[in-house]
């Protein structure tokens, strides 16, 4: 594929905010500041509830709370969970770790119960785990985890299998870590992917869901393996026949993507 201009793409999304099917309506919907001034949205019941952090995809450059707002609803509505979503910087004007830093400074400010990111979200999500727990401090209990990269070297062999035809391509994916991480050989170092840190003992609970047809599907099956082996609680699953970001949206047209949805509640509920 031919890789977009950043400033288009960004356009282009904004102009579909218009036509975004809106999610289920709650009894508390806010905008707010977080640390460092950060954009963050809480989706609230009214009364105290467990706390979903929730960290956006879009490659790391794009997206941002309204385009997430309905799955954010739809977890809140579902789970029975207030969910906090972060507006965090993006790349290439703010890149690694900029987005880690946000993401650990609203866990460290919000004390939730669990983190949840989808594709880059769940990066995010991961790596700022990791970051409290090597500092030493207060840790989500739970982290869920849908469809996300763990891998800045995009090695693994999905990557290659469903890298063209299936919605996330793989030169797209090179162009997107290059733009988190414009370094190469910081993208190498196993300290700046989940997959690759070489210690993952005493990290959350976690939930990784994976799609068939992503180009990520291995290196999330493999991070969730490697939490596995180093004694954390792992559910994992690959749903069957779904592209990456199911989550967002595709239960709209595809019932196998609905039921994919209500497995992730279920999950969450479960955690609960």
């Amino acid at each position: 594929m031919t890789i977009p201009d950043l400033d288009e793409l960004r356009a282009s999304i904004t102009a579909r905010k218009g036509q975004r099917t809106r999610g289920p309506e709650l009894p508390h919907v806010e905008d707010l500041t977080g640390p460092g001034g950060l954009r963050l949205r809480r989706y609230g019941h009214g009364e105290p509830r467990p706390v979903v952090v929730f960290v956006h995809g879009g490659a790391w450059v794009i997206c941002d709370l309204d385009t997430h707002d309905r799955t954010c609803r739809r977890i809140a509505a579902a789970c029975g969970v207030e969910v906090l979503a972060v507006d965090y910087r993006l790349a290439p004007e703010h890149p690694n770790p900029a987005g880690i830093d946000d993401v650990a400074a609203v866990l460290r400010w919000a004390e939730p119960w669990a983190v949840a990111g989808d594709s880059a979200g769940g990066f995010l999500a991961a790596m700022a785990c990791i970051r409290l727990r090597d500092g030493g401090e207060r840790l989500p209990e739970a982290q869920i985890l849908l469809c996300p990269n763990t891998d800045l070297t995009l090695s693994q062999p999905s990557v290659a299998e469903k890298g063209a035809g299936f919605g996330l391509d793989a030169d797209f994916l090179a162009w997107a870590v290059a733009q988190w991480e414009p370094d190469p050989a910081r993208r190498a170092d196993p300290a700046n992917s989940p997959m690759l840190v070489p210690d993952l003992r005493g990290l959350p609970r976690a939930v990784v869901v994976t799609a068939e047809d992503d180009a990520l599907r291995d290196e999330g099956a493999v991070f969730a393996d490697r939490l596995r082996e180093a004694g954390n609680d792992v559910r994992y699953r690959c749903e069957p026949g779904l592209v990456h970001g199911f989550i967002q949206g595709m239960d709209l047209t595809s019932p196998a993507a609905a039921a994919a949805h209500e497995r992730v509640f279920a999950d969450i509920r479960a955690l609960l």
